[in-house]
């Protein structure tokens, strides 16, 4: 941010400090009205041709500035991914568990990867697989929708799945 004497263009447009347009005035004649009102000089626009530069309270411009960000961070949603590992062979039991902890944390408003990890010769019979993830998606349908079907990378497949927009807290 230019302020003051660490501003470089010759010449901005001036904005007085109750906003109104001044016109397009000399760095020097720029800093001495500043100077008179006790106030600073800021370069808003440093893009503009001329620069675009207003006369202001600096410290209370930066006091501003940071409370915009922290309330722009205090309003910004975390969305982090839980991932749940399931075989192809998983047996009901252990299926109905992984699926209990899968909807707890699509309830907290988390997005569950779930995934498949084929081992040896397993990787034949990715179909297998598939209907296993398919039942995951089926089981949690109504709780999450699925925001990426069941794809492979390499030995293992995902399924990504995201707590329904009315169940959000």
């Amino acid at each position: 941010m230019m302020v003051n004497d660490g501003i470089r263009a010759r010449e901005v447009r001036l904005i007085g400090a109750n906003g109104d347009q001044l016109g397009v005035k000399s760095k020097s004649e720029a800093l001495k009205m500043a100077e008179d009102a006790s106030l600073d000089l800021v370069v808003v626009a440093p893009k503009a041709k001329p620069p675009v530069a207003k006369i202001l309270d600096y410290g209370k411009y930066r006091f501003e500035q940071q409370k915009k960000a922290r309330m722009s961070r205090k309003k910004q949603k975390v969305v982090s991914v839980k991932e749940i590992r399931l075989s192809p062979t998983i047996d009901t039991n252990d299926f109905n568990t992984k699926l209990k902890n899968a909807k707890k944390f699509l309830s907290k408003g988390e997005k569950v990867r779930v995934s498949i990890r084929f081992k040896g010769r397993a990787i034949t019979h990715k179909e297998i697989g598939r209907d296993v993830l398919n039942k995951m998606a089926d089981s949690t349908s109504d709780v999450a929708n699925v925001t990426q079907r069941a794809k492979m990378d390499g030995r293992s497949m995902f399924l990504m799945l995201a707590p329904n927009s009315s169940d959000k807290k």
